[in-house]
């Protein structure tokens, strides 16, 4: 099965191409605002680099979060206008699972981290299995404080991937059981990985599952609100 990946919930966008779950092409590109720009000319690339063309897809996969607003909306539309116009089903894969599912640990439970800005982080809890992991907790958007009082009531060894280094210096000072590690983003090629398990077993995304996760209001319905309760709006007179 060929299938097209699109990951856009952080800064490292990614995009791949994939027999089944064995990587054909992919590219990559950091960048904090340049989600849409960059979508374009990856996909074009991936395409030429496989010698694949878009009626060859039989299926595309996208990270529907938890992220910020922009980027997720960038990933989602791009994936279904792609989906639409091959006619292909959509997998859908949360950014938490991507990473749970690419981070090095044998035992310690785990803890992916995105930043989700104003001075929250999405969370959650993953225990490793044989070849795989398996989610103890639901995505939570938590302050760092939040975050370090979750960990410290945790009995068990915890190893933080993702963005853990947007967690203030010293929050987690006195966690001993608490290590730090990679992936720092999650990526386009474990999407594939996750897409092609679900597509064997037919479990393909509904329309109301092809919707970012933001586990709060988008940034600019929280601003009208506040523009709202005010009485003013940008570049009202005063």
């Amino acid at each position: 099965m060929k299938i097209l990946a699109i990951e856009t919930s952080t800064p490292a966008s990614s995009v791949a191409l994939g027999e089944d779950d064995t990587l054909v092409a992919m590219s990559v590109h950091v960048d904090r605002r340049g989600h849409v720009e960059f979508l374009a000319s990856a996909i074009d690339f991936c395409f030429a680099r496989a010698g694949w063309k878009p009626s060859d897809l039989e299926l595309v996969a996208v990270d529907v979060g938890p992220g910020p607003y922009t980027g997720l909306r960038a990933g989602i539309a791009t994936a279904q206008g792609i989906a639409a116009a091959v006619g292909v089903p959509i997998v859908t894969v949360g950014s938490l699972t991507a990473l749970a599912l690419r981070a090095a640990t044998g035992r310690r439970r785990i803890w992916p981290v995105i930043d989700v800005r104003r001075g929250q982080v999405a969370v959650a809890s993953y225990r490793p299995l044989p070849g795989g992991v398996v989610a103890d907790t639901s995505p939570e958007i938590v302050t760092p404080e939040e975050f370090a009082a979750m960990l410290a009531a945790e009995p068990e060894d915890s190893l933080l991937v993702g963005e853990w280094h947007v967690l203030p210096e010293g929050l987690m000072r006195g966690l001993h059981r608490v290590k730090t590690g990679r992936p720092r983003y999650p990526s386009a090629d474990v999407l594939l990985e996750i897409a092609a398990l679900r597509a064997a077993n037919d479990d393909f995304a509904g329309a109301e599952e092809i919707r970012p996760l933001y586990l709060r209001e988008p940034d600019a319905a929280i601003n009208w609100t506040d523009f709202r309760e005010e009485g003013v709006w940008p570049g009202a007179p005063s």
